[in-house]
C-alpha cells in the first residue's frame, strides 16, 4: 500500500509539472507571437480551422515562399504559375517574383491576404486547345470565404465586402464571427435586425424606421376591418424582419389570423425567431409542408402566426385572404394580378410603391414601362402618382370582373399607400373602369381638367380647359397625361374610424395625418377632432366632425347562414359608401407657384378663410404643405390671391388690398367730366375710399399704375 500512495503521489506530481510546464509554453508563445490575440478575435477557435485552404491565400510572405523551397543550389518552379508561364529559377529570382507579381497585388481580408493566382483553377470552354486554353486561363484570385475565382482585383475587393455586408463570413476556409444582431422595438413589439438592416440590396432583414407611419396607416386599416368581421386572415406578403405582421397579431390577438410570407429563407428565419422574441407561437408553412409549433418562453400566449416561405404571386394564388399587403421594393405592379383573383369580396388590398423616381416624372420612361402611364413634372406630382397608382390596381381589380373604392390615398417624400377594397361583380368593375380617364394639362400656367367622354374625336381638346393659354400662346400649349384614376381618392367614414382606431391603440404618428385626412376628404377647413372615450359615443361632435362608433360592432356581422351573412356584408358596404359627402375636388394648387412678383402673400390659413368666403370649398392637402384643394377655377385662385396680396415697396401706398384691374375698367366708363379734374383726382389705392375714379396712365405715378 504504501508502494501504490507513493506511486500516486509521484504521477500527481507529474501532472502538476507538465500542467506548469504547458502554462509556461503557452506564454512563452504569447510574449514571442502577439498576433495570435487578433488571430483568436477572427477565428472562433484554433481547432476549427482546416488545411485545406487555396495555396493562394497566406498570411504572410514567409509562408508564401516556404511553399517554393528556395535554397540558393536549386532551381524551383513558382508555386502559383504554371511551368508554361514562368520556368523554374534561382532563389533570388523566385524571391523577387514572389514578391512583386504576387504579394503587391494581393487582396487583403482580416490579417490574410488572397495573391494572385495563375494556375488553370478557372474552368476552360472544351473548345479551347492549344494556345487559346492559355491565353484563357488568366490571373484571378480566390475567394477567403466562398469558391468563387474572380478576375480583377477591384471585382473582388467589391466582393469580399458585399460578403461582409450581408453577413455571410463562415466559410470553408476561416470562420469569422457574424455581425451581431440587435432589438428595435417599435410600438410595442421588438425585432431583431443586422447591421446593415437599412440598405435593402445588402441585407436579408431590410428595415426602414422611417416607414412607421406608413405601418401604423396600414394598421388602423386592419384594425377598421377587424370590426367589421371577426376573425379575418391577413397577410403580410413581403415579410422582411416582420414587423408589421407581428404588430397586427400583438395589438388584434384573436381578431385577425396573421400569415407572414417571404421568398428569402434567411428572412424566414429572422422572422420565426422575431414571432418567439414577442413570446408568438410559429406555424411554418414551407413548400414541403413542414410545421413548427414551437412556443416562445410565454406559454400563456396562444396566438398563432404562419410564416411561409413561397414567391409572393404564388401564395396569393393558392389561398384566399380578406386583408393582403403588398410592399415589394420598388413598383408592385408585378403583383397585382395575383392580389386582386383571390381576395375575398368586400376585403381590403393595400400596397406600398417606393418607386417614387418614375411616380414623380423623374424617370418618365420608367413610368411609361411600369405603369402604361404618360406624365410630366406638374405641381401636383404627388396626387398625380397617387391616382396613376390607383388606375393600376383598377385595371387589375377590373381584369378578374372586380371593382375597387378607394378608402385611402398617401403619398409622400418616400412612399406612395394605397388602401382600396374590393367589390365583386361585373357591373362594380365596369363602374371602376369608367373613372380612369385622361387629364388635359396645361403647360403655361399648369390648369388641369379631366378630358370628357364621348365617341367623337375632337380636333382640338385642348379647348376644353377653361385658359386661353391655348389662344394667346404660340405652339402647343397642353398636354395629354394619363391614364389616370378621376375619382375619389378617400373615404371620410372609412377615416374617421381609422382615428378612432389610432386614438385606441396610442399611434400618435398617424393621428395627425389622419386629421388632416379628414378634411381634406371633405373638403373643409376645420382642424379641431373629438377623441373621446369609446362609451360617449353622443359626445363625439365636434365643429362638425363626427367619429362615428356604432354599437352594432363586429358581432353585428357574426349571422349565421352565408346568405344572411352576405347581405349583411352588402348592406354595410352600402352604408360605408353613404357615409361621405359629395367628392372633394380633384387636384390642388400651390400658392408659392402662382404667387405675384412683387407682392406679398397672405397667410395660408388667411387665404384659406377668403376662398371660402368667396363661396368656394377649400381645404389644405397632405401632398403639399402648401398645396391648397378648392374647386375654384385658377382664374378665380388668382384673382383671390392677388386681391389680397400686399406690395413689398410702400412708397407712401397703403397697407390693405389692391384694387383689381377690373376695378380700373369699370372707372374708365366714368362721365368724361372727370377729366377736367385730372389733377387733383387721386391715385386708387392711396387709402381713402373713393380712390376708385378714372386716371390716364400717363398721368399716374408709376407705383399707382394699372398692372
Amino acid at each position: 500500500d504504501g508502494v501504490v500512495a507513493s506511486e500516486k503521489a509521484k504521477s500527481s506530481n507529474l501532472d502538476v509539472k507538465i500542467s506548469q510546464s504547458e502554462l509556461e509554453t503557452e506564454e512563452k508563445e504569447t510574449e514571442e507571437k502577439p498576433t495570435r490575440e487578433s488571430d483568436s478575435n477572427i477565428l472562433d477557435g484554433s481547432s476549427d480551422y482546416p488545411r485545406d485552404k487555396h495555396i493562394s491565400i497566406q498570411r504572410h510572405l514567409t509562408d508564401l515562399e516556404k511553399l517554393a523551397d528556395l535554397r540558393e543550389d536549386k532551381k524551383k518552379p513558382c508555386p502559383l504559375c504554371p511551368e508554361e508561364k514562368f520556368k523554374a529559377c534561382c532563389g533570388h529570382k523566385l524571391r523577387r517574383h514572389l514578391q512583386n507579381l504576387h504579394w503587391k497585388v494581393s487582396v487583403e481580408f482580416r490579417g490574410y491576404r488572397m495573391c494572385i493566382c495563375h494556375l488553370p483553377c478557372r474552368p476552360v470552354k472544351p473548345n479551347l486547345v492549344g494556345d487559346q486554353m492559355l491565353l484563357k486561363m488568366g490571373a484571378h484570385y480566390h475567394c477567403i470565404i466562398c469558391s468563387a475565382t474572380i478576375a480583377r482585383r477591384t471585382d473582388m475587393i467589391g466582393h469580399i465586402n458585399r460578403h461582409v455586408n450581408k453577413g455571410e463570413t463562415e466559410s470553408r476556409f476561416i470562420t469569422v464571427r457574424a455581425p451581431t444582431s440587435k432589438v428595435v422595438k417599435e410600438s410595442a413589439t421588438e425585432v431583431q435586425v443586422l447591421p446593415n438592416h437599412s440598405t435593402p440590396h445588402k441585407t436579408d432583414s431590410y428595415f426602414n424606421p422611417r416607414m412607421k407611419l406608413n405601418r401604423q396607416l396600414i394598421f388602423c386599416a386592419l384594425a377598421v376591418l377587424a370590426e367589421e368581421r371577426k376573425p379575418i386572415e391577413c397577410l403580410d406578403a413581403f415579410g422582411a424582419t416582420g414587423i408589421m405582421g407581428l404588430q397586427w397579431a400583438k395589438h388584434l390577438r384573436s381578431s385577425v389570423k396573421v400569415t407572414i410570407n417571404d421568398c428569402n429563407e434567411k428572412s424566414v428565419t429572422i422572422i420565426k425567431e422575431n414571432c418567439h422574441l414577442n413570446k408568438m407561437k410559429v406555424k411554418l408553412n414551407i413548400k414541403e409542408g413542414e410545421n413548427d409549433g414551437t412556443l416562445g418562453d410565454g406559454e400563456e400566449n396562444t396566438d398563432t402566426i404562419e410564416v411561409t416561405k413561397m414567391d409572393a404571386n404564388v401564395i396569393m394564388h393558392l389561398r384566399s385572404f380578406d386583408f393582403i399587403h403588398l410592399d415589394p421594393f420598388g413598383t408592385s405592379v408585378n403583383y397585382l394580378d395575383s392580389a386582386f383573383r383571390n381576395v375575398r369580396n368586400l376585403g381590403i388590398v393595400s400596397l406600398t410603391s417606393t418607386d417614387v423616381s418614375s411616380l414623380y416624372a423623374k424617370a418618365q420612361h420608367v413610368a411609361l414601362r411600369h405603369y402604361g402611364c404618360n406624365i410630366v413634372r406638374t405641381e401636383y406630382y404627388r396626387e398625380l402618382a397617387a391616382r396613376i397608382v390607383i388606375a393600376a390596381v383598377t385595371r387589375a381589380a377590373a381584369r378578374c370582373n372586380k371593382g375597387i373604392e378607394v378608402l385611402l390615398a398617401v403619398a409622400l417624400e418616400h412612399f406612395v399607400l394605397v388602401v382600396v377594397r374590393v367589390l365583386r361583380g361585373p357591373s362594380t368593375a365596369d363602374n371602376s373602369a369608367k373613372k380612369i380617364q385622361y387629364l388635359i394639362h396645361c403647360q403655361w400656367c399648369e390648369e388641369r381638367i379631366f378630358q370628357k367622354e364621348g365617341n367623337m374625336v375632337e380636333e382640338s381638346p385642348y379647348q376644353q380647359l377653361p385658359c386661353d393659354c391655348h389662344g394667346s400662346m404660340p405652339g402647343r400649349t397642353a398636354v395629354l397625361l394619363g391614364p389616370l384614376w378621376s375619382g375619389s381618392l378617400f373615404n371620410t367614414g372609412f377615416l374617421r374610424r381609422m382615428l378612432l382606431a389610432a386614438v385606441q391603440h396610442g399611434l400618435d404618428e398617424a393621428q395627425p395625418l389622419l386629421k388632416i385626412l379628414v378634411c381634406e376628404a371633405e373638403c373643409t377647413t376645420l382642424k379641431h377632432f373629438s377623441t373621446h372615450s369609446p362609451g360617449d359615443e353622443n359626445k363625439q361632435e365636434d365643429c362638425g366632425i363626427y367619429i362615428k362608433t356604432s354599437n352594432t360592432s363586429a358581432e353585428t356581422y357574426l349571422v349565421p347562414g352565408k346568405r344572411k351573412g352576405e347581405e349583411v356584408m352588402r348592406s354595410a358596404a352600402k352604408r360605408q359608401r353613404a357615409e361621405h359627402s359629395a367628392e372633394h375636388p380633384a387636384f390642388y394648387y400651390n400658392m408659392h407657384r402662382h404667387s405675384i412678383r412683387g407682392m406679398n402673400m397672405p397667410k395660408l390659413n388667411k387665404f384659406l378663410n377668403y376662398l371660402s368666403e368667396a363661396g368656394y370649398r377649400v381645404s389644405r392637402t397632405h401632398f403639399d404643405p402648401m398645396g391648397v384643394r378648392t374647386n375654384a377655377p385658377l382664374a378665380q385662385f388668382k384673382t383671390v390671391l392677388m386681391k389680397y396680396s400686399t406690395p413689398t415697396y410702400t412708397m407712401g401706398q397703403a397697407e390693405g388690398p389692391i384694387h383689381l384691374p377690373g376695378d380700373d375698367h369699370r372707372a374708365e366708363e366714368a362721365p368724361a367730366a372727370a377729366d377736367t379734374k385730372e389733377e387733383d383726382a387721386e391715385c386708387p389705392g392711396d387709402g381713402k375710399s373713393g380712390g376708385t375714379a378714372a386716371v390716364p396712365t400717363e398721368s399716374r405715378p408709376a407705383h399707382c399704375a394699372a398692372d
